[in-house]
């Protein structure tokens, strides 16, 4: 089994973690904060969006089952990147959308589908996404960790999450797991 990295910000991370759970080829995901200047954030101090960090996910991959590109297509596809800071009802800077690339190869991946996704207007207006060497990468509380999947019941995942999953779904279908966690 190989095994690759990817890290996204792409607004509530209980929201990317759901997406990419389900992903055939993602092995494990996590949700953390990274891109921020200080060490060891906690949750209550990334809300106040003074620490520079992102809500983020880590993602270990199997690149022979699920390529880095097809990562970007999911990430694109399930949040919005032409909004500064903001995804939804979720502003400041912890809910921005960016690309921590792992490699050299990765950097130019994500910048070349970037260049691609500008130049076929695809949503209708620039994309904002920042693609930026990976920074530490800060594991978040374990109330925040596999969130989604434990509380299906609760109003934010009906509401916010759950139209991801269906559109991930509806997209994505040939490239899901067919059992998930």
């Amino acid at each position: 089994m190989q095994s690759e990295t990817a890290i996204f910000a792409g607004g509530c991370f209980w929201c990317t973690e759901a997406v990419f759970q389900r992903l055939e080829g993602v092995h494990h995901v996590i949700s953390g904060y990274t891109g921020g200047n200080i060490k060891n954030p906690a949750y209550r101090e990334i809300c106040t969006g003074r620490t520079g960090h992102a809500e983020g996910i880590k993602i270990e991959f199997d690149p022979a089952i699920v390529s880095y590109r097809e990562l970007l297509e999911v990430f694109f596809a399930t949040h919005d990147p032409t909004t500064l800071n903001r995804q939804g009802n979720d502003v400041g800077t912890q809910y921005r959308s960016e690309i921590f690339y792992t490699s050299d190869a990765q950097k130019q991946t994500a910048e070349d589908f970037i260049m691609l996704l500008n130049q076929e207007n695809v949503f209708g207006k620039a994309v904002v996404t920042a693609v930026t060497a990976e920074k530490p990468f800060y594991l978040a509380e374990d109330d925040h960790q596999n969130y989604y999947n434990e509380n299906k019941s609760q109003p934010y995942c009906q509401f916010i999450i759950d139209p991801k999953i269906k559109k991930l779904t509806k997209h994505f279908s040939e490239k899901l797991k067919t059992v998930t966690n």
